[in-house]
């Protein structure tokens, strides 16, 4: 992708998600969103999307794609269910920079999409994972949403400092229900 890393804003990047419990004495399965999966436990204490709840991971080994950890105070199998669901996040801050053709998923939340004309399209609300490749969920004028395949060629460029993305859809990707109209965007 074109464009260049962001710096850190204050916002809350997440790392994984726990998955549900693993064995009887409190440990826990998460779902890692790290390059390396055991990184989540290299970043210091986690929280979760408030900010109230602080987890310290330790790592111990990745079985069937999910990290198997203990969380500190987290003592037996029914408080380790009880954070199924639960997504761990980190500062922002906390994370190396990017390279110039990487992103992480919360610094694409909240740019402004246009068309490679110009013309205004909406606004990204989310980073969706398919397992074929990322998607960007944009928020169209119309109040409608549309995904558009996260590849250099509909995405052709990224500004952060500018505050938006740059749009390249195949003829019909917007045609349809709450698609916009010629000249109507966010």
């Amino acid at each position: 992708m074109a464009g260049a890393g962001g710096a850190g804003s204050g916002r809350l990047v997440c790392l994984g998600r726990i998955a549900g419990a693993w064995g009887v004495k409190g440990g826990v399965r998460i779902r890692s969103y790290t390059a390396e999966p055991l990184d989540i436990a290299a970043y210091g204490p986690l929280t979760d999307e408030t900010g109230a709840g602080s987890y310290r991971v330790r790592a111990e080994r990745v079985a069937k794609g999910m990290v198997l950890a203990w969380i500190d105070g987290v003592a037996d199998r029914e408080a380790a269910e009880a954070l199924k669901g639960v997504r761990l996040y980190v500062p922002r801050e906390r994370l190396p920079e990017t390279a110039p053709d990487e992103f992480y998923h919360e610094d694409l939340i909240g740019l402004e999409a246009r068309l490679a004309d110009g013309a205004p399209l909406g606004r990204v609300i989310s980073v969706q994972e398919y397992g074929a490749g990322d998607m960007l969920e944009v928020k169209l004028g119309t109040g409608a949403t549309v995904l558009v395949p996260f590849t250099r060629a509909m995405v052709p460029e990224i500004d952060l400092a500018a505050g938006r993305v740059v749009v390249d859809p195949p003829p019909g990707l917007l045609d349809g229900p709450g698609a916009p109209e010629a000249g109507e965007g966010s």
